[in-house]
């Protein structure tokens, strides 16, 4: 089994390197207990920083995409991946080292096509915390899972044509249902790694007036705006780095 691990990268130099760091960790432990081969693609998205030379120098193969859209940006780093299995992981996120080990474990079985890995959120605020942790359970009962940590078959990927390119947010928890019902169809399945959990960055959280955190996490938001790209637009010119 070979995993592509595929990380779109907006002006992300400054976290990077301590997640392919940590990537790094998790593929020594999978290569001690396992034959799964893994690559590294980083997809810079069109950055003012130097976001490809700290993924060069870290050994990842590095990937350009010009659009600022999160779906087109990881349909990019799929199209160059060689895996079989395709993990997409956010580029600011602390992962557990046991992490690749898992998702080869799970994809082992042939009847999962894919999943997702729980996210713990760490904000200063605490009312942010709660509020981030009600999101998250309110999340799972409906069957949602953040693109922070996905993953899926390469074939189940294709078939669904990847992430929709004409959603400019929210297009993780779309893959992720149209991902549930396809292996339904299939008599097939996919997991919701519980017992592991990657931690995001939240420097926007913490950055951020509390106004703006419930307009851009509210799921009902993001449902009616999300094809407006004009959201978008406004999401890139305000993240904090």
């Amino acid at each position: 089994m070979l995993l592509s691990i595929v990380i779109p990268a907006y002006n992300e130099a400054a976290c990077l390197g301590e997640t392919l760091v940590n990537l790094d960790r998790a593929r020594a432990l999978l290569d001690s207990n396992d034959d799964t081969q893994t690559e590294i693609i980083v997809v810079d998205n069109d950055s003012d920083d130097a976001t490809a030379e700290v993924a060069r120098a870290c050994g990842a193969t590095v990937a350009f995409e010009k659009q600022h859209n999160v779906a087109e940006v990881r349909n990019s780093g799929a199209r160059v991946a060689h895996g079989d299995v395709l993990v997409f992981v956010d580029a600011d996120i602390v992962v557990p080292v046991q992490l690749l080990a898992r998702i080869a474990e799970t994809m082992s079985d042939a009847t999962c096509l894919g999943g997702a890995v729980d996210t713990h959120y760490r904000p200063q605020k605490i009312v942010v915390r709660v509020y981030l942790e009600g999101w998250r359970i309110l999340g799972k009962l409906l069957g949602m899972a953040q693109g922070a940590t996905q993953f899926c078959r390469r074939d189940s990927f294709m078939a669904l044509k990847g992430y929709d390119e004409t959603l400019f947010m929210g297009e993780d928890v779309d893959f992720y249902w149209r991902l549930r019902r396809f292996a339904t169809r299939q008599n097939a399945r996919v997991v919701f790694i519980k017992d592991l959990k990657v931690v995001p960055s939240t420097r926007r959280f913490d950055q951020w007036q509390l106004w703006r955190i419930l307009l851009w996490t509210n799921p009902l938001v993001v449902l009616m705006f999300r094809r407006r790209k004009s959201c978008l637009e406004g999401w890139y010119r305000a993240a904090p780095r």
